[in-house]
Parts: C-alpha cells; sequence; structure tokens
C-alpha cells in the first residue's frame, strides 16, 4: 500500500505538470476524439499529450515496456486510471489498435508481430480498421466468404466487408479471410492483417441517418497480404476472432461509463435551476440523477470485470453484458440530452449537435453484435437458463 500511495503522489504531480487544459475538458463530440494515425489532424494540445503520455508508455499501461507500453501492474494502472479520472483527463489516443487488435497480438501474436505493431499502437502512429463483417455476414459471422489464396511468398485477399468502421481513415485492418472452403464454415477462417495503401484496398463511406459517415464498405481487389502478418494459425482466425470479439464489446460498453460532458451539467445549462438551487425541471432531475447513478454503478462493474479479467478469470461471456447495458445507458442518456435541449435539439446544424448524436446512438445496440445476440448470450452463459 505505501508503494501505492507513493505512486499515486508521483501520478498525481506528473498529471498535473503535463496534462494539457485542453485536454482535460468533456469531448464535445465525435469530432473530438484523437484517433490517431499517419493522416489525423492533431491539434497541439492533442500532440503534445499523446506524446508526453506515450513516452511514459501510459496510453496502454499494462502492455509490456518492449512493446511500447507501461508495465504496471493492474493495481498501478487503477490508480493511473483514477488519477486521470480526478482532474477530467482525457485517453491521449483512442484506438482499434489498443482496444481490439493489441490484446489479440499480445495473445497470439508472434515476437516478431508484437515489435512491428504494437509499438507504433501505442504511439498513436498507426489507425487500424476492422474487417469482419459481410453484406451476407452479419450475425452468423462464420458465413463469411471474402478469400485468402496463397500465391507463394504472399497471400491475395478478395472479397468485400461491410460496416468497417472509419476504414477510410485506417491505415491498416485486421481482416477475416477464408482460406479454406471445404472446411466447416467455423473453420478454414484465418486471420490477417493488411496494410490499406495499395491499389487493391478500396472504401466507399455508408451515410447514416445522422447525416455522418462513421461506416464503410471495404474492397479488396487482389489486395497482397504478406505472410508473415498472419496472426495465428492457418485455417485457425476463428479462435482469435473470438477473442478480439470479448474486447470489441468490452469497449463498446464502455460509451456507458459516460467520457462526455456530465449529464446534470447538459440539463443546467439548457434548463437552469430553480430557486432552490436544483434543477427546474422536476422529472428531468429524477431521470437525470437515475442515469447518473446507474452510469456509476456501471463503471464500478466494468472494474470489477477488470480485476477479474486480471486475476486470470479472463472476461468471457461479461464482455457481452457489459457491451448490452453500456450502449443501452449510452441511449438513455442521448434521449436525456434531447429532453433537456427541447425544441431547440431539433435543430441540425446547432453547434451541440444533439440531434446527430440521438440519432447516431441508435446504431449502438447494433454494432459489435445486436442487443438480442447479447442477451441469447448472457441466458445461456452467464445466467445458464436453459434452451427453448
Amino acid at each position: 500500500m505505501a508503494d501505492l500511495d507513493a505512486f499515486r503522489a508521483d501520478v498525481r504531480d506528473w498529471l498535473e505538470a503535463n496534462c494539457p487544459e485542453e485536454m482535460r475538458q468533456p469531448i464535445q463530440d465525435e469530432e473530438d476524439v484523437v484517433w490517431g494515425g499517419k493522416t489525423f489532424n492533431f491539434t497541439e494540445p492533442q500532440k503534445l499529450w499523446l506524446d508526453r503520455m506515450a513516452e511514459k508508455g501510459w496510453t496502454v499501461p499494462e502492455w509490456p515496456v518492449e512493446y511500447g507500453g507501461g508495465g504496471l501492474d493492474k493495481a498501478h494502472a487503477k490508480v493511473l486510471r483514477e488519477e486521470m479520472r480526478k482532474i477530467g483527463a482525457r485517453a491521449p489516443v483512442q484506438s482499434f489498435g489498443i482496444w481490439m487488435l493489441g490484446p489479440a497480438l499480445l495473445k497470439y501474436g508472434t515476437h516478431e508481430q508484437k515489435l512491428e505493431h504494437l509499438p507504433k499502437i501505442a504511439r498513436g502512429e498507426i489507425r487500424w480498421a476492422q474487417g469482419y463483417s459481410e453484406p451476407n455476414a452479419g450475425s452468423d459471422l462464420a458465413a463469411l466468404m471474402t478469400k485468402c489464396e496463397d500465391k507463394g511468398d504472399h497471400y491475395l485477399v478478395n472479397g468485400q466487408k461491410i460496416w468497417t468502421s472509419y476504414a477510410d481513415k485506417a491505415d491498416w485492418i485486421f481482416v477475416l479471410v477464408r482460406t479454406d472452403f471445404q472446411a466447416p464454415k467455423h473453420e478454414g477462417i484465418s486471420f490477417i492483417l493488411v496494410d490499406m495503401d495499395q491499389p487493391g484496398v478500396t472504401t466507399k463511406p455508408i451515410k447514416l441517418i445522422s447525416g455522418k459517415s462513421p461506416f464503410c464498405e471495404t474492397f479488396f481487389d487482389d489486395a497482397r497480404a504478406e505472410k508473415h502478418n498472419l496472426v495465428g494459425e492457418l485455417n485457425k482466425g476463428w479462435t482469435v476472432a473470438k477473442y478480439l470479439l470479448t474486447h470489441e464489446r468490452e469497449m463498446i460498453g464502455g460509451m456507458g461509463s459516460g467520457a462526455m460532458r456530465p449529464m446534470g451539467d447538459v440539463a443546467v445549462q439548457q434548463i437552469g435551476l430553480n430557486e432552490q438551487g436544483m434543477l427546474a425541471d422536476p422529472i428531468l432531475r429524477a431521470d437525470v440523477v437515475r442515469a447518473e447513478i446507474d452510469g456509476l454503478a456501471f463503471m464500478s462493474t466494468m472494474e470489477r470485470v477488470a480485476d477479474e479479467a486480471k486475476a486470470g478469470q479472463g472476461v468471457g461471456a461479461n464482455s457481452s453484458m457489459l457491451k448490452y447495458y453500456g450502449t443501452e445507458l449510452n441511449k438513455r442518456r442521448m434521449e436525456l440530452m434531447m429532453d433537456s435541449a427541447g425544441s431547440s435539439g431539433l435543430e441540425w446544424d446547432a453547434d451541440e449537435d444533439v440531434a446527430r448524436m440521438w440519432l447516431r446512438s441508435k446504431g449502438n445496440s447494433i454494432e459489435g453484435g445486436t442487443s438480442e445476440v447479447q442477451l441469447n448470450i448472457i441466458a445461456k452463459r452467464i445466467l445458464e437458463l436453459p434452451s427453448a
């Protein structure tokens, strides 16, 4: 405990000295998120904060130092998160590489693959996309048909992926491909890394009802993939895919922990206070308090699951629980933002962009595995309910 107390004091002093004031403000919208990558346009405070945290290894504090991490154990990493939360410090970079590919490489990648890719992820130098879903293989992911052929010294990839988030801005993509068409559908699948900066890879944004285009169609036409970028064993990619999906669902569920402005602040700004110094709308006040309390309970649950995972129990089906509740909680928050904004929330090009955020949140219960799929997993693997 003395060691943790000393570490906490050091972290507090370092954050106070090194976290720019701009990086202590709540994220305003999706455009305010730092994704990194070769083409990302950093503001000066964003780049300064990323570089300082990356130098400490604190963009990925629990990864090994040799791969760009901080080498912290779970207790010290928790202290770092707590101290960052106290001053409202933003994550220096948000990344599919950190949330999904990194854990998969740490578990299944070769030492050479880790040295090649993980430090670049930790420093925010490379932005990754995920190539899983296909037009005819959404919830039934194992029905994928993107073809990967062995050409001797390299692979050629042909096919299409869909709902590839931010693929038009990504540098690399991790892809599930079929390498054996004769095997049962859950077999014969491989997990491979593909450089998107080549003529064989093209993307087409999909415009959503919100007016934004975070999702894309991604096409592979004789796209080259190097042999050394096969992760895990040939035809055993489903094992890697399932492991990565638990981290994806945990990541998506994390939106329920409330990274943006507190709902109470938003409601007060829009509605104001009564003579007693309370939110003027009593019904909305109760709804906001209930959502904030549920958010705190959810954060505690996420910490518990993380502690269990670090203790060797793994995340497993708990990722479905986090994904389901976290996305539902985020949708509730967006509903409350619309309630707080009143008629001004319907403005399409307002500064707060509430309407677009509300519409975008409707996709939370679809992406990363639908809520219906998650509820089935929860029923079977957590509650152990009998099949119908």
